[in-house]
């Protein structure tokens, strides 16, 4: 199929497709013309790109688990992707719980102690000047 017919099966543009492959993730075959055509393995290699962005892992992690044919080869850099996913999930579950407090509170935002207690917490302390 031509990259038009790829990208429209998967709802995408063309460039991305493009990037894609200078990023060294797609490799589709050329005709004597220069035009890309893309087989069934393509559609998989398409499939398991998405599903990895899904996963929220970058276009660099994603050329080295694709770089052998078992991506669970890599188990080093999935282990420290499930970290950084601890890590968003966490922050995601306490801006949650924030909104949710901020939306049950019968008091003014101003006068709330939580929303006191949070703001104080983010705002970073004063920096030694004889300590870097």
């Amino acid at each position: 199929m031509t990259i038009g017919e790829l990208a429209a099966r998967f709802g995408l543009p063309t460039h991305v497709l493009r990037h894609w492959e200078t990023a060294g993730l797609l490799a589709p075959t050329r005709h004597e013309n220069g035009h890309r055509r893309y087989g069934p393995p393509d559609l998989r290699r398409v499939a398991m790109i998405l599903m990895g962005k899904d996963a929220g892992l970058s276009l660099g992690a994603l050329s080295q688990l694709l770089s052998t044919p078992n991506p669970l080869d890599h188990t080093d850099l999935l282990k420290e992707h499930i970290t950084v996913l601890d890590r968003r999930i966490a922050q995601a579950q306490s801006a949650k719980s924030l909104i949710e407090h901020a939306l049950a509170c019968p008091l003014n935002f101003d006068n709330c102690p939580h929303a006191h207690t949070q703001i104080e917490s983010r705002i970073p302390t004063p920096q030694d000047p004889h300590h870097p």
